[in-house]
């Protein structure tokens, strides 16, 4: 009667082991990724399969928003987090969608993919943005960008057959997509890129 629990007890053992070493491979490729790593759609892009307007998400205390909502602007999506080298971006974020909202808008996802850099809730970091860095632009429920409970967007943003060209998930926090006016994905931009970028301004056309 032993035998089967000694056997079953080493099956989660690996299967923790398992799922600490996914996690700290994804860890250690963010950290040595290149934080200022951009790419763009090639001219002989893939027709997308489905566009930014056919995904509904919930806003950061709830309510469902429809992205087709953003059609005829150019949308900049983020993962964010609240304890990051990169969280002071927010400011710069900030900055930017009061200059430049009435065209070009800003929407910020957390996530706790990252080093564990986002493990509030949904209430505590929509009360850190504001407190710290008087976040006015759209700011949604915690999602998970990477792996296996990545969100329907983020599949999305990170998978070819689907938007067309790019394959490129979130290597760490603050990274951003560009989606333009029709809902199509531009622009992927690494963690390092601030909104003063030549590149990032040369793809929202500022």
């Amino acid at each position: 009667m032993k035998k089967p629990l000694i056997l079953t007890l080493t099956g989660v053992a690996v299967v923790v082991a398992l799922t600490s070493f996914m996690s700290l491979s994804t860890l250690v490729k963010g950290i040595f990724s290149d934080k200022k790593a951009s790419a763009a759609a090639p001219a002989n892009a893939e027709a997308p399969t489905k566009s930014l307007y056919d995904f509904t998400v919930k806003s950061i205390d709830g309510k469902p928003v429809a992205l087709s909502g953003f059609k005829g602007k150019k949308v900049v999506v983020l993962n964010v987090a609240s304890k990051c080298g990169f969280t002071p971006q927010y400011a710069d974020w900030e900055k930017f969608y009061k200059a430049h909202g009435d065209k070009i808008v800003v929407l910020g996802f957390p996530a706790n993919n990252f080093a564990n850099q986002e493990s509030g809730s949904n209430d505590e970091i929509a009360t850190f943005c504001q407190k710290n860095y008087g976040v006015s632009f759209p700011m949604f429920e915690k999602v998970s960008v990477v792996g296996d409970d990545q969100s329907p967007l983020y599949k999305w943003l990170s998978t070819k057959s689907m938007n067309g060209w790019n394959d490129k998930a979130p290597t760490w926090n603050f990274c951003k997509y560009v989606i333009n006016e029709k809902g199509e994905l531009t622009n992927f931009f690494a963690s390092g890129v601030k909104p003063d970028d030549v590149e990032f301004k040369k793809a929202v056309g500022i």
